[in-house]
């Protein structure tokens, strides 16, 4: 983590000036952690004062205790609103200093600093302090999670806490149609039908709201994708006319545009999506005539070609009635879970084959793969597990950091959930 300006020397503990009546932030230096500490309760949160900030070294952003003088407490806040510079943010240190400490802050804090005043809602809402956490490699990882028809939820691995999105303004047709879930830069993309055909609805995590977007140039499903960054790449899927097809469509959520790319080597749908060592990958799925493909296929984005690589699907698709091989890559190591032997799988390039190394956790069970989540979020992989034998309405997280040894699965969460059905989305959002 990169670290602050300033010295521990001068992190001293300070009160409040009762004359004060606006927010006030004291700079503590050192680290500035992604994670803020977990809050036991909303008594507690209320109380945090500056022995709790001190314990992560950062800047505790909420909007009931704020670290750093914005204005200096000897004087009311009527005396110097009139010629506080909102412009530089945190009127001391200047603008470009400011937004260095802002965007080490987790982005739970993020809604509170936008109420701070205009230039701090400009700021988030611009996506300004999203790209420099990109380029600072700062990043939050986040699964995006609905087990309900229109209501989503973010959940964070490392503070284990549940968010709430707005509910999507859609007709009753898209609530209830089968949609498939790809996150892009700041979005979370939502495909499926309307009462007007094939439809996109967006959520921006810029302004917390939902969209009607672009429909792609070929509107399909049961496609394979992945995204890095602000692009995402959709790849083979089923159309309109019901037609398994080998195209592939490029989406720029900066743009909102979408564009074509060359056709793969083959048609083939229920296949997985990964980006790994820059290049983007479709593995497994189903071909013409309801062929099971074992291959996959590798896509370079300096020679704009496709090549067919053997053997890369860890499952037989079974002849379209499975799900589409669950696979996840980490540190761009290739991770898959056998939902047949409920086994866990490395993918050695060198060799092109694939390794067990381990077992999926016992609520990992599916139908045909079905039912369960397996995805990379960020330096761990994630499974979610279905409802359990003893109570079918609880849904569990579970996560393992390849980088930590052999494979051990930690239960980081659980979601209980009003539809028992479980026909639920997920997917991964990192920024």
């Amino acid at each position: 983590m990169v670290q602050s300006f300033v010295s521990k020397n001068d992190s001293q503990e300070k009160q409040p000036s009762e004359n004060n009546c606006g927010l006030e932030l004291t700079l503590a230096y050192g680290g500035f952690p992604v994670v803020p500490p977990p809050q036991d309760d909303a008594n507690h949160s209320k109380n945090v004062g500056h022995d709790q900030s001190n314990k992560h070294e950062g800047l505790d952003l909420g909007l009931g205790t704020l670290l750093l003088h914005l204005i200096p407490p000897s004087q009311p806040v009527h005396h110097l609103a009139p010629s506080l510079d909102t412009a530089s943010l945190i009127n001391a240190i200047g603008r470009d200093i400011s937004i260095t400490c802002l965007l080490r802050c987790p982005r739970t804090t993020y809604g509170s600093i936008a109420s701070l005043n205009r230039s701090f809602r400009e700021l988030i809402r611009s996506g300004e302090i999203y790209k420099l956490r990109h380029d600072n490699q700062v990043i939050e990882y986040w699964v995006y999670f609905s087990c309900h028809f229109a209501k989503w939820e973010a959940f964070d691995p490392s503070t284990k806490k549940w968010m709430n999105l707005p509910i999507i303004e859609s007709d009753h047709c898209f609530q209830y149609y089968d949609k498939e879930s790809v996150v892009v830069g700041t979005q979370l993309l939502l495909l499926g039908k309307d009462v007007m055909g094939h439809a996109t609805y967006t959520y921006n995590l810029l302004t917390n709201s939902w969209t009607l977007g672009k429909k792609m140039i070929e509107p399909r499903c049961l496609f394979g994708s992945a995204s890095l960054n602000h692009i995402a790449i959709f790849a083979g899927g089923m159309n309109q006319s019901e037609e398994i097809v080998d195209t592939v469509e490029l989406y720029d959520s900066r743009s909102g545009n979408w564009e074509m790319l060359p056709r793969m080597i083959k048609p083939r749908k229920m296949c997985s999506g990964v980006y790994m060592d820059g290049k983007f990958y479709v593995i497994g799925g189903v071909g013409g005539g309801g062929i099971s493909l074992t291959c996959g296929e590798e896509y370079d984005f300096d020679t704009k070609k496709w090549t067919e690589i053997p053997n890369m699907s860890p499952v037989d698709a079974n002849g379209g009635w499975s799900a589409p091989p669950l696979v996840a890559v980490v540190d761009n190591e290739l991770y898959a879970g056998d939902w047949g032997e409920m086994e866990l799988k490395k993918y050695e390039k060198e060799r092109k084959e694939w390794d067990v190394i381990g077992t999926l956790p016992e609520r990992a069970h599916s139908v045909n793969g079905w039912g369960v989540g397996f995805t990379g979020c960020g330096n761990r992989i994630i499974i979610i597990g279905g409802p359990r034998k003893d109570d079918n309405s609880v849904v569990e997280i579970y996560s393992w950091i390849p980088s930590k040894g052999m494979p051990e699965w930690s239960l980081i969460g659980h979601k209980r959930c009003s539809n028992h059905n479980f026909v639920y989305n997920w997917v991964v959002m990192g920024c």
